[in-house]
């Protein structure tokens, strides 16, 4: 079982910047890919970035390209999200997520087929 603990949310102005981290309590990662996604009142749950563990291949959402990074370290046992130029429409609450077997591309981008999830942190932008 491999529980993830996400940290870094808040409050910050259109514009502004935020670093989400998400750590593996009790164990390694040992996954194929970890990913984040959000989700914003009374919407689904939708793919933001995934990261493949070994490989480090990167994949994005449309909406956040060129402004989000996400990132692994093995040293510290963590997956981040450099969110950048933040704008009102990324306010949600952000999920980390990590699948432990190999999937295609297109599939990573679908929450169904994740294994574990966090908690959840909020993030708010205000205009």
């Amino acid at each position: 079982q491999v529980q993830l603990v996400e940290s870094g949310g808040g409050l910050v102005q259109a514009g502004g910047s935020l670093r989400l981290s998400c750590a593996a309590s009790g164990r390694t990662f040992n996954s194929y890919a970890v990913g984040w996604f959000r989700q914003a009142p009374g919407k689904e749950r939708d793919f933001v970035a995934t990261i493949t563990w070994s490989a480090g291949t990167t994949y994005y959402a449309d909406s956040v390209k060129g402004r989000f990074t996400i990132s692994r370290d093995y040293a510290k046992n963590m997956v981040s999200l450099q969110m950048n130029n933040l704008k009102p429409e990324d306010t949600a609450i952000y999920y980390c997520a990590s699948r432990l077997a190999f999937t295609t591309d297109y599939r990573l981008r679908l929450a169904s087929n994740y294994n574990y999830w966090g908690q959840g942190t909020q993030v708010t932008v205000s205009s």
